[in-house]
């Protein structure tokens, strides 16, 4: 009787045994992504919006899933939206220097902590700035420059996108290196304040590749040296700041992916994986040129890294010149 027993419950087992498997192995091969996904970004024609595009169209290609970008009014907004989804890999945020690495150091108060509530997905591309004057500056290089104008009575206005922005903090950091005496004019954005070294109202200024490469090809500003450790493809004539002798002037605005904080590991070198890929392709490379930026694949581990120097860097800056929002 006892046998008898033993074999009932060993082919009820044996029966149970195939039940079970199937659906552990059903979940484990549904592979990410299953439904759309959704970028949040900044608003619509911003530095995030721009380079966000592209990819999205390429990761929907890649996954054949839709892949949305959702713009909203400010970075901040943006961050603070993709912050408070959740943690499933299917909201994810296009954020960039500004509001990932500078505004921690410049609000007292963001709808999100950018050290906590975020996982570092990838790097997507970083921009270099050029360093211009007006034509009427007698200056022909960077230490010619900064020769003049420790010379002036006076300090020379340069040109910014606004407080805190991508060639804000530059033009401060010039200061602190070289002693030379600037005062930041503020323009609401870019063009604005390329507009109004064109015209001689400032006559110093960082400006994205993208704004100052046309204008100094055509003679109407001088570029000095670009903030980057290598020269640039399109402007391989302008030295760099390591070739001037100044590397610590080593400026960029990158932007970057990023995922919700506890977004499964899995998940966040899945994405890694595929945008990479993605960014080493030809036809990503020549589209982030024509925007004037050079892709920069890399690991999540190292996209982590070097947002935390980003974040010391300007921290720096910003508390030695003592730069608060307005």
């Amino acid at each position: 009787m006892r046998i008898w027993k033993k074999l009932i419950l060993a082919m009820v087992a044996t029966a149970l045994l195939p039940i079970s498997q199937p659906s552990a192995l059903a979940d484990s091969a549904v592979r990410y992504p299953a439904k759309p996904v959704r970028i949040v970004t900044g608003p619509s024609g911003s530095g995030t919006d721009v380079f966000a595009r592209p990819i999205a169209q390429r990761m929907h290609e890649v996954w054949g899933q839709p892949v949305v970008v959702e713009n909203r009014a400010l970075g901040s907004i943006s961050a603070g939206v993709a912050a408070k989804a959740a943690s499933d890999g299917y909201t994810l945020l296009v954020g960039d220097r500004t509001w990932q690495a500078v505004a921690q150091s410049l609000y007292k108060e963001l709808p999100y902590d950018p050290a906590k509530d975020f996982a570092a997905i990838a790097q997507i591309a970083s921009t270099p700035m050029l360093f211009v004057v007006h034509p009427s500056v007698p200056a022909t290089n960077l230490g010619e420059f900064i020769a003049y104008a420790k010379r002036l009575p006076q300090p020379l206005g340069y040109a910014t996108a606004g407080i805190g922005t991508a060639n804000h903090l530059p033009g401060e950091q010039l200061k602190q290196l070289t002693g030379i005496d600037l005062t930041a004019v503020h323009y609401k954005g870019g063009g604005a304040a390329m507009v109004a070294m064109l015209g001689g109202e400032v006559k110093v200024g960082f400006n994205l590749v993208i704004q100052a490469l046309p204008h100094v090809k055509t003679g109407r500003v001088k570029a000095y040296v670009i903030t980057a450790k290598k020269r640039f493809p399109g402007a391989a004539d302008i030295p760099t700041v390591i070739e001037a002798g100044f590397p610590d002037l080593e400026a960029d605005y990158w932007v970057g992916l990023f995922a919700p904080a506890r977004t499964p590991s899995s998940i966040v070198a899945s994405i890694n994986h595929d945008v990479v890929s993605i960014l080493q392709s030809d036809a990503m490379r020549a589209s982030l040129l024509n925007q004037g930026a050079v892709p920069v694949p890399g690991t999540s581990q190292e996209f982590a890294a070097f947002i935390k120097s980003e974040t010391v860097k300007w921290g720096k800056v910003i508390n030695t010149a003592g730069i608060k929002p307005e």
